[in-house]
C-alpha cells in the first residue's frame, strides 16, 4: 500500500501495519496480557466522537464460565474461534451515556437537553458513536501488533441478558484478539476502489 506523505504523518510502515497489511483473523495464538488489554482502550479513547461523547463500554471475557456463556450466544460458525481466542471483548454502549455529560464535556451542557427529551435519539446517538469508537478500538489493537476478528454473528439479546441484565448496556460487536495463527495472514480480500465509492460535488 502506497501513501502520499505529508508533514506530521506517521511512517508508511506503521500505516501499512494498521491498514494495508493487516488482516482479519479467524484463528489466533499467543496471549493478551491485562496491561495490553488496557493499552488498547487507552489508545482507542482518543478517537473523535460527537460532543466528545464516550458511550463505548468494553467487557473483556476471561473466565471460563463467562467465555462459555458468550460462546453459547455466538452464531455456530463463530463459536469455536471465540472459545479459542486469547482474549475476547464484548463491545457495547452505555444506554445512559448522556448522563455523563459533565464529565466528557464540562462547561457546555446545553445540547444535553436534546437527549434528555428523546430516548430514541439518545439511543441512536449512543449506538452511532460507540460504533465509531469500536473502529478506533480495532485499529488500536492492530497498532499494538495484534490481529482482530470482529463479529456481528451473535445473539446480542442473549448476550445482554447474560452480561448486562440491568439494561444499562446494549452490545453490538464481539471481537477476538491475539496474535494471528500461522497461515492467517494471506492475500487481501477485494476492496472497492476510490472511483467506486467516492465522488466530489
Amino acid at each position: 500500500m502506497t501513501v502520499a506523505s505529508q508533514e506530521n504523518q506517521v511512517d508508511s510502515a506503521t500505516i501499512n501495519a494498521i491498514f494495508g497489511e493487516a488482516r482479519t483473523a479467524n484463528a489466533f495464538t499467543g496471549e493478551v496480557t491485562e496491561a495490553q488489554a488496557q493499552e488498547i482502550y487507552e489508545l482507542a479513547k482518543f478517537g473523535p466522537t460527537a460532543f466528545n461523547s464516550q458511550p463505548l463500554r468494553v467487557t473483556y471475557v476471561r473466565s471460563a464460565e463467562a467465555r462459555a456463556t458468550l460462546v453459547d450466544a455466538m452464531a455456530h460458525g463463530n463459536q469455536a474461534k471465540t472459545a479459542a481466542a486469547p482474549l475476547v471483548a464484548i463491545l457495547s454502549y452505555d444506554t445512559a451515556w448522556h448522563e455523563q455529560w459533565d464529565n466528557f464535556l464540562p462547561g457546555y451542557n446545553a445540547p444535553k437537553a436534546m437527549y434528555d427529551a428523546d430516548a430514541d435519539f439518545t439511543a441512536a446517538t449512543g449506538n452511532n458513536n460507540a460504533h465509531l469508537q469500536a473502529g478506533y478500538f480495532l485499529l488500536a489493537a492492530r497498532s499494538l501488533g495484534f490481529a482482530v476478528g470482529p463479529m456481528t454473528g451473535a445473539n446480542f439479546s442473549a448476550i445482554d441478558a447474560s452480561f448486562f441484565p440491568e439494561g444499562d448496556q446494549k452490545s453490538f460487536l464481539v471481537v477476538n484478539i491475539g496474535q494471528p495463527a500461522e497461515g492467517e495472514i494471506g492475500a487481501p480480500k477485494a476492496r472497492f476502489g476510490y472511483e467506486n465509492v467516492v465522488r466530489t460535488v
